[in-house]
């Protein structure tokens, strides 16, 4: 048996594929059954493997099951949130979100939905609720054997399980980023502060003056709800953000226009100046960010946009108050930096992010620096003897996190089962230390950090591990009416299971389908309209444009 993973010579199997296939992981221990945990239970079943899910909450959902209270160790939200990917963007590969639910799920939906995924595999099975893992720790053989000792704490009791491998499906929303220290005066404040992780609902800020402080999708939203029954509210930004609805182009949902083969292709072709110029075209289209003071400082580094369809509307109406960072804070006021006046303030929030922490791994495993883990594609620590411990979730691509962790888990489970291969350490780790460079090659966008990552290139490359990847060349002679869907029209999960591993029957009919399950939910009022002679004409012009065009290339 092998000790190590070594590059193979030409002829020889791989000392990490003997291993593997001698002694493939069967016992499978996963943690949390937020999305990316119900996926890998489902992903290691329908692959002969033995999962085992703990769970320290008393059920499953994660992030989308809302509770009154914050619970130690586990994402809260407000009642209020919304999912910011649309149904059809943001559901298991082979599992479409109900027909009647509405294009963008309310978090009691979504839990719903979960619930619905879980009964449908049958998943319950495998969770132990209320169970705490406190220890993830290698096996004195893991060298030979790559196992680890699991540690759990039930009803008082602690139990140790022995498990081949180990999934680890947190997320990183759960250790509030609270940088108090760039605040100076604020331990004289005598209003309230706190992080967006401890807030509900906006009945604590009635009658009162308001200051949130950072302008991400919550800090907008917690905004936006504070301004309802608030006597002021202000919004207090560093670097600016690009603001956008919901609501795109003809009314559609704004990842489904974004988030194709075509435009991405299109955008990683192009020079980045010309992608950033475009880009900021688009935003601006809507309205001048400049005016509302919301323009980034910082164009060409992309930061996740701000989705939300209604902060316009609450800056021109004076509702919502955008204002820089802050200077100093004092007893009952705050002073923004290039703004000398003091702004009485009753409450802050503190909308600052949050830290990424594995307090049940040592950092021998797996250490985190500067908000960042060195893991192979996100995953795998590179430098582990053997491959059994994977990280699912902790990577944050401009698409949604529940097809991204589903793929992540896919591709795993395969890795485990020896069917798909890692290559040597010291090639993970020149990947790992690449990405954690974050050199631009000046095309297409450059993101912010290293846990951000281009959603379409990096789920191709999860599927080409897997052989799940469409063949758009070859389907344009097989299905060309579906080769062009898949390139010109929305990225959809639906994608990843047409062919190889884990393919679904159904993928082609919910791809074709996509748009009437969009649309059918708006359409509440059906209204008869008749075509006009304008537009039949322009269709005929546009059909003779593209005929000519056609000849013109052929020629």
């Amino acid at each position: 048996m092998a000790t190590s993973v070594m590059a193979p010579g030409p002829n020889s199997t791989p000392p990490a594929a003997v291993w593997l296939c001698e002694n493939m992981a069967k016992r499978v221990a996963i943690v949390g059954a937020g999305v990316c945990g119900l996926a890998s239970i489902k992903c290691c079943l329908e692959e002969g493997l033995e999962p085992t899910c703990f769970e320290r909450s008393d059920d499953l959902g994660g992030l989308w099951r809302f509770t009154e209270h914050v619970e130690e160790g586990r994402a809260s939200l407000y009642q209020s949130v919304i999912s910011n990917s649309s149904k059809e963007m943001s559901c298991y590969s082979d599992f479409p979100f109900p027909e009647d639910y509405p294009n963008y799920v309310p978090n009691s939906l979504f839990l719903e939905y979960l619930k619905m995924y879980a009964k449908q595999f049958d998943l319950l099975k495998c969770i132990q609720f209320k169970t705490k893992v406190c220890s993830v720790k290698k096996c004195p053989d893991f060298a030979i054997s790559g196992q680890w000792e699991v540690v759990t704490l039930h009803e008082g009791k602690q139990n140790s399980t022995v498990f081949d491998a180990v999934m680890v499906c947190i997320g990183f929303l759960t250790n509030p980023f609270l940088p108090l220290d760039s605040f100076p005066g604020i331990n004289t404040f005598k209003g309230q502060y706190f992080h967006s992780r401890q807030y509900k609902h906006p009945d604590i800020f009635k009658d009162k003056t308001v200051l949130v402080v950072g302008m991400g999708n919550s800090g907008t939203d917690i905004a936006i709800e504070a301004s309802h029954v608030a006597k002021k509210v202000f919004l207090s930004t560093t670097g600016g953000a690009w603001v956008i609805s919901r609501v795109n182009d003809s009314g559609y949902p704004w990842d489904m226009v974004f988030t194709t083969r075509f435009q991405n292709m299109v955008r990683n072709f192009l020079p980045t100046p010309i992608v950033t110029w475009l880009i900021a075209r688009k935003m601006n289209s809507w309205f001048n960010h400049t005016n509302y003071g919301l323009v980034p400082e910082d164009k060409t580094q992309l930061r996740e946009p701000v989705l939300n369809s209604e902060l316009p509307g609450y800056i021109i109406t004076g509702k919502v108050l955008i204002k820089p960072s802050i200077k100093e804070v004092k007893e009952k006021s705050v002073i923004f930096n290039n703004t000398p006046k003091e702004e009485p303030i009753d409450i802050i929030v503190f909308a600052t992010g949050y830290t990424i922490a594995f307090p049940f791994l040592d950092e021998s495993v797996l250490k985190v620096e500067d908000e960042q883990a060195s893991l192979y594609k996100y995953i795998f620590p590179p430098h582990l003897q053997k491959p059994t411990l994977a990280v699912i979730g902790l990577v944050k691509p401009l698409g949604s996190m529940i097809p991204t962790g589903e793929t992540q888990a896919r591709w795993v489970v395969q890795v485990l089962k020896g069917v798909s291969m890692l290559p040597p350490p010291s090639v993970m780790i020149k990947d790992v230390n690449e990405k954690k460079e974050n050199k631009h090659s000046g095309f297409g966008l450059c993101y912010c950090n290293a846990l951000q990552t281009d959603y379409i290139k990096y789920i191709d490359d999860l599927l080409t591990s897997i052989n799940a990847k469409p063949n758009l060349f070859s389907m344009l002679l097989m299905d060309p009416r579906l080769a062009l869907t898949l390139f010109f029209g929305p990225c959809s999960s639906y994608q990843f299971r047409l062919t190889g591993t884990g393919k679904w029957e159904g993928a082609r009919k919910a791809i074709m389908m996509q748009w009437d399950r969009t649309l059918n939910v708006t359409k509440t009022r059906i209204v008869q309209e008749s075509p006009s002679p304008f537009e039949n004409l322009l269709k005929l012009f546009s059909c003779l444009a593209l005929l000519v065009a056609v000849f013109l290339i052929f020629l």
